[in-house]
């Protein structure tokens, strides 16, 4: 037999389609006395193996075959390594070739982060299809735009119509709401021939409840052991754990090999537990890696525990990830451009001096530093590159993770968003953006859901009692409604209409800088200094072809004529040219005059101005 994937030698669990005809079915069910494989012709037992490991060949079948597996009798259930589920996560599995797609991406390379610019969307609401195969005529403006990958929200299987993707139960079988296999892989086709990467979040800390049959088979693949607030936790570390961790890591080996993705959000990697000696996190970015082999691929870690563990290599002690969602800086941003202090935003001021602090040290809490209520976590970030801080203005939890799911643009004033989206893509960090954020998109996106009945009414609950301090006596948007799912889709003709048009084109001028500029377009935190003085936000960039200091006018975020100061120290014998003005008519300000000199900086209020000073 000729398995195009083997995983230690082993053959492949799932449905292989075999190279001399027929399929190669073959499930991990360690706790059962018999197991068999029920096709639309009949059932037929399958032989038990070492390690648990049922197996059936059999002729006559290939791709788009129906199949389920019975497990002592009870069932039948779909395969957790289902390539396919055309009917969702309750109906039949269905076994897929990834030979019959003739990719055209020979010269692709990969990704890696310097440059990287990446724009997160979510499939279902980015478009009004909510497919793949509508993502691919946006690929162009978002290319134009300067954006160098775009990063999926999760893509597999979940209940129901309409899902963020973090209930997802099928982690191998891309959507079928969104076009499943094949249109994945002509999303990536398309992106890679526009020389743009792709992304995929993926969630292995837990999986949805709705749909999940992994129990039917091995009661290990969850653990008792740890909690998190989404479900059970994966086994890890425990009896049979090795299944489990075989579990996700070909799980993220096929999405670099059978997909050709480019590199992985992992979700929430605070809560995926293990004790064992060498961490699943390590195990998962080592497999991405050998499958993508020889194209690079991009790990990306979500957690707010500020550890510089997950960036030293695994010889290090570490996990091998490239990059990290640095959280500190949208929090303190966000309390300042809208003094919300509830929650997580506690541990913030929002201060500019906070706010710089961030900047310089790539995140705030270093294991040092505390905020207003005593709160310390993370350690050091010295040594840590530039681009292994993804910085955002917003992203999926922090505009949908709201009672209303209001973005940033609809939560204060154009111009300082226009200041504060000049801050984001002025600083050395990989940035995010959040889809429409780009044309300060007015859509709401918020959390939801197509579970059953039952589930759904727990959901709706669970959300308006999660918000009922902040709704005040409006009532918060129900997760299952229909009507909030085609709320949260974007408006594309906003991108055309004044407001919009102008936000793009600042967009579009700040990521020309970005690549084009000889001092921005050099990702490092070398030359790198920020600091306040009043109102005031200074953040200064230099290398051997110049100085860069991006000036912010905050005062108290309401329009006057105009804001003046002393210059600090070591900015004052430079000769400075402005670069560009969040103020300028083009970009919907006024135009106001800007100016930085050895007696006075002078610029418009609420908005950042661009200096340059050349060697």
């Amino acid at each position: 037999m000729d398995f195009d994937e083997t995983h230690g030698g082993d053959a492949p669990l799932g449905a292989t389609v075999l190279a001399d005809g027929g399929v190669l079915f073959r499930v991990w069910a360690p706790d059962a006395a018999r197991v068999d494989l029920v096709l639309a012709q009949g059932e037929r037992a399958m032989e038990p193996g070492a390690g648990g490991v049922w197996t059936a060949r059999v002729d006559g079948v290939g791709a788009g075959t129906r199949y389920r597996f019975r497990v002592d009798g009870c069932g039948p259930f779909p395969d957790p390594y289902a390539r396919s589920q055309p009917d969702g996560p309750h109906g039949d599995s269905e076994v897929v070739d990834p030979r019959a797609h003739v990719w055209r991406d020979d010269g692709w390379r990969g990704l890696r982060m310097p440059g990287l610019v990446l724009y997160e969307l979510h499939v279902g609401t980015f478009t009004a299809a909510g497919t793949f195969d509508a993502v691919i005529p946006r690929l162009d403006g978002l290319r134009d735009l300067g954006v160098t990958a775009i990063e999926l929200m999760p893509v597999a299987e979940w209940p129901g119509a309409r899902n963020w993707g973090y209930d997802g139960v099928d982690i191998f079988a891309p959507s079928h709401v969104y076009g499943g296999p094949a249109g994945l892989r002509r999303l990536v086709d398309a992106a890679h021939a526009r020389g743009m990467g792709v992304v995929l979040d993926v969630v292995y800390n837990h999986l949805g409840p709705d749909g999940n049959y992994l129990s039917q088979y091995a009661r290990d693949y969850f653990t008792e052991r740890y909690t998190t607030p989404w479900g059970w936790a994966l086994n890890y570390d425990g009896a049979n754990s090795a299944m489990v961790r075989r579990f996700v890591t070909d799980n993220i080996a096929m999405w670099a090999r059978e997909y050709h993705i480019d590199g992985f959000r992992l979700d929430a990697t605070f809560a995926i537990f293990d004790a064992s000696p060498r961490h699943i996190l390590a195990e998962i970015a080592e497999a991405a890696r050998a499958a993508a082999a020889p194209r690079d691929v991009v790990l990306i870690a979500e957690t707010h525990e500020n550890d510089a563990r997950y960036l030293r290599p695994a010889s290090d002690g570490g996990f091998g990830f490239d990059a990290i969602w640095a959280d500190d800086f949208h929090h303190a941003v966000h309390v300042r451009a809208t003094g919300e202090r509830q929650d997580y935003y506690a541990a913030y001021r929002g201060s500019l001096d906070e706010i710089a602090a961030t900047v310089e040290r790539g995140w705030l809490f270093d294991g040092k530093h505390s905020g207003p209520n005593g709160h310390t976590r993370g350690g050091p970030s010295h040594g840590v590159p530039a681009t292994a801080f993804v910085y955002c203005l917003q992203n999926h939890d922090q505009v949908g993770n709201r009672a209303f799911g209001e973005r940033l643009s609809s939560l204060i004033a154009p111009d300082a968003y226009r200041a504060l989206s000049a801050l984001l893509l002025f600083l050395p960090y990989t940035p995010l953006l959040f889809m429409g954020q780009e044309f300060a998109a007015r859509s709401p996106f918020l959390y939801f859901t197509d579970h059953h009945a039952e589930l759904g009414r727990a959901v709706t609950e669970g959300r308006r009692r999660e918000f009922e301090h902040v709704a005040s006596g409006h009532e918060v948007p129900d997760p299952q409604a229909l009507g909030t799912f085609l709320d949260a889709k974007l408006r594309w003709a906003e991108r055309e209409r004044d407001h919009g048009r102008e936000t793009l084109a600042l967009y579009g001028e700040l990521l020309r800088l970005r690549r084009e500029d000889p001092v921005l377009r050099e990702q490092t935190r070398d030359g790198l200094r920020a600091w306040a003085a009043g109102d005031v936000l200074f953040v200064e960039r230099a290398n051997a072809a110049g100085r860069r200091l991006l000036v912010l006018n905050t005062g108290d975020w309401l329009r006057t004529d105009a804001a003046r100061l002393e210059p600090p120290g070591g900015v004052r014998d430079d000769v400075w040219r402005p670069l560009l003005s969040t103020d300028a008519p083009g970009f919907g300000g006024m135009g106001s005059d800007a100016r930085l000199s050895r007696d006075d900086v002078r610029l418009p209020h609420m908005a950042a101005v661009i200096f340059a000073a050349d060697p």
